[in-house]
C-alpha cells in the first residue's frame, strides 16, 4: 500500500486520497480496491451506473461508513481513525436529503450552526453571507415545506456550508431539478471552487460535469475505471496520434494541400458541404499544432478557430463501463 502524505504538510497533502478500498455487503462485492486522488481547490467528479459504488465510496468518505481495508484520508486525515478531524473538514449533502421543514430557512441553518458549536453573532455572520451566496436572503424567513424542490436544494447546501468546510461532498445535488435551477447550482459551485473550497461531486448529469469539473473518476462494479484531467478523458486523440479541427473562413484547397504534405501529418480529412472544418490527425512526435497553423497562414487562409477534437463525455463513459444491471 502507497505512503500517504502526512496531514501536517498542507502543500503536498491531496484533498481526498484512497488507497486499495475494498468493501463487502454479505455477497456483493461494493468496491474492489479503489484507489484515486483529489487535489486541493478542484472540482472532482464522480461518475458510474447505478450499482458502481459510489454512494458506499461517499459514505466512507464522510465517516458514515467504516473501510473495511484499505486507506482514505481527507487532507491527510484517516477516516477511521480522525473522523473528528474529518467530520470539522467536510460537508456531505446526501442525494436524498431531510429537512425539517416546519422551520423557516434562517431557523433552520441556525440550528446547524449552533450544533456545530458557533456562537450567534457568529452564526448570524455566516448565515446572512451563506444566504447571499446562494441568493436566499429574501427567503430567509419562509417555512421550509412551502419552498421548490430547486430552493429547498439550496437550503440544503447552505446547511453544509455553515461550519465553513473545506471539502463538499455532493451526491447528486442536481437530482430533480429544472435546467434553470440545476446552471444556478452550477454557478454556486464555482464560486465556492473559486473561494478555495474543494468539490467533490457524484452526478449522473454528464453533460455538466464535463463543463464543470477539471478532474474525474469513473467507477464501474467496484473498480475505478478512469481517474485524472477530465481533458485527458474527453479528448479525441489516442496516443501519439493527435486529433485537431481546423475551421477556416472558407474552404481553402491550397491550404489543405500544404497541411497534407506536412511531415508528420497523417490525413486531412475535407470538411463537409458548406462547413469548411477540416480534422487533422497527425503524429505529435513529428509536428506541432503551431506549424501547422503557421503552414495555413502562409497558404493565405483565414482561420477561425484551431482546438483540440474532443469526445462527449457520455462517449467516454459508455466506452469505459460494461453493459447490463448492476447487482
Amino acid at each position: 500500500m502507497n505512503e500517504l502524505p502526512n496531514a501536517n504538510d498542507p502543500a503536498r497533502t491531496p484533498a481526498i486520497q484512497i488507497d486499495g478500498l475494498l468493501h463487502r455487503y454479505k455477497t456483493h462485492q461494493a468496491l474492489n480496491g479503489v484507489s484515486f486522488t483529489v487535489q486541493r481547490q478542484s472540482i472532482h467528479g464522480f461518475v458510474g451506473p447505478n450499482g458502481a459504488g459510489k454512494t458506499t465510496t461517499l459514505k466512507v468518505l464522510a465517516t458514515l461508513l467504516p473501510p473495511q481495508h484499505g486507506l482514505v484520508r481527507v487532507f491527510g486525515y484517516d477516516v477511521k481513525r480522525q473522523r473528528t478531524e474529518v467530520r470539522r473538514k467536510i460537508g456531505f449533502m446526501p442525494d436524498h436529503f431531510s429537512m425539517y421543514r416546519q422551520m423557516t430557512v434562517f431557523e433552520y441553518l441556525d440550528f446547524f450552526g449552533a450544533a456545530y458549536g458557533l456562537p450567534q453573532d457568529r452564526r448570524d455572520r455566516i448565515i446572512g453571507d451563506i444566504l447571499d451566496l446562494t441568493d436566499m436572503s429574501g427567503r430567509k424567513n419562509d417555512l421550509i415545506h412551502g419552498l421548490s424542490r430547486g430552493m429547498q436544494q439550496r437550503v440544503s447546501l447552505a446547511r453544509v456550508l455553515v461550519h465553513d468546510p473545506d471539502l463538499l461532498l455532493l451526491d447528486e445535488p442536481a437530482s430533480g431539478l429544472d435546467p434553470r435551477a440545476r446552471i444556478e447550482l452550477m454557478d454556486i459551485l464555482e464560486e465556492l471552487r473559486r473561494m478555495g473550497k474543494t468539490i467533490f461531486i457524484s452526478s449522473h448529469i454528464l453533460s455538466e460535469l464535463a463543463t464543470l469539473c477539471d478532474s474525474c473518476t469513473i467507477l464501474d462494479r467496484g473498480s475505478v475505471k478512469y481517474s485524472g484531467p477530465m481533458q485527458d478523458l474527453i479528448s479525441a486523440s489516442d496516443g501519439p496520434q493527435a486529433q485537431y479541427h481546423l475551421t477556416l473562413r472558407a474552404a481553402h484547397q491550397a491550404a489543405a494541400t500544404a497541411l497534407a504534405g506536412l511531415p508528420g501529418m497523417d490525413q486531412v480529412i475535407p470538411p463537409l458541404p458548406n462547413q469548411p472544418r477540416y480534422t487533422l490527425l497527425f503524429d505529435r512526435a513529428q509536428l506541432s499544432p503551431n506549424a501547422i497553423l503557421q503552414a495555413a497562414l502562409a497558404a493565405g487562409a483565414e482561420i477561425v478557430s484551431f482546438s483540440e477534437a474532443q469526445r462527449h463525455l457520455n462517449e467516454a463513459f459508455m466506452d469505459l463501463t460494461e453493459p447490463g444491471v448492476r447487482t
